[in-house]
């Protein structure tokens, strides 16, 4: 991630590969579920984004709950605008902020370290001009309701369109998105590889069925 010729069009592939390279965080919290999107499931993703014509050189791209940031920056590296990973564990943040310190991306990228809460839901940041809100949350597994504020603020802020990864079984972010007065569809399917990252794993990874979530007004 250091050269500094980051910033041109990509193939799906390299995009991959590039992603799948990113620092990874050195302690993820099973609290958390902190799950980095895979590197090809976040370029297929993109990819389908900028098809849909809602990723583009002058998209304001929020990331919420970024992690290590390979969406954000997956998206900065298709040629958004300007990108903000807002990101709670401080970690997490140093590590994506490592991924793009040195390259083209620096002047692009954005990391905020802060918790998305209700406070979001009220009153979106002001200082966060944003077209398109992409996440992969907390899917609510390990802590009941997780992604709720994820959703609520993200149906709450000034964005054009929401971009979603959550389990394929999970019926309750189209409902929420639709009683907001949001238009649903499924852009993608996939399987989300799942590694052992945690004491309570007993496989070496488990794919799991995940859909990707379009939301529009």
């Amino acid at each position: 991630m250091r050269p500094a010729d980051l910033r041109h069009p990509m193939r799906l592939r390299r995009l991959a590969m590039t992603l799948s390279g990113l620092p990874a965080h050195p302690h993820p919290s099973v609290e958390l579920e902190q799950y980095s999107t895979p590197g090809d499931v976040a370029a297929r993703w993109l990819f389908e984004i900028v098809r849909v014509g809602d990723l583009n050189e002058s998209t304001r791209v929020v990331d919420l709950g970024a992690g290590n940031g390979v969406l954000g920056i997956g998206a900065a590296l298709l040629g958004a605008a300007r990108v903000v990973l807002v990101e709670a564990d401080e970690e997490a943040c140093a590590t994506a902020r490592d991924a793009v310190a040195g390259s083209d991306l620096e002047d692009v990228v954005e990391v905020r370290c802060a918790r998305v809460d209700d406070g979001w839901a009220n009153e979106w940041p002001s200082d966060i001009d944003v077209d398109l809100v992409i996440m992969n949350p907390p899917w609510g597994v390990q802590t009941p309701r997780a992604d709720r504020p994820f959703l609520v603020a993200a149906l709450a802020s000034p964005a054009s369109h929401i971009h979603l990864l959550h389990a394929a079984d999970a019926t309750h972010p189209a409902a929420m998105a639709t009683d907001a007065g949001w238009e649903t569809e499924v852009l993608l399917e996939a399987e989300f590889r799942i590694p052992a990252a945690y004491a309570h794993h007993t496989k070496r990874a488990v794919n799991t069925p995940v859909r990707c979530w379009r939301f529009s007004r």
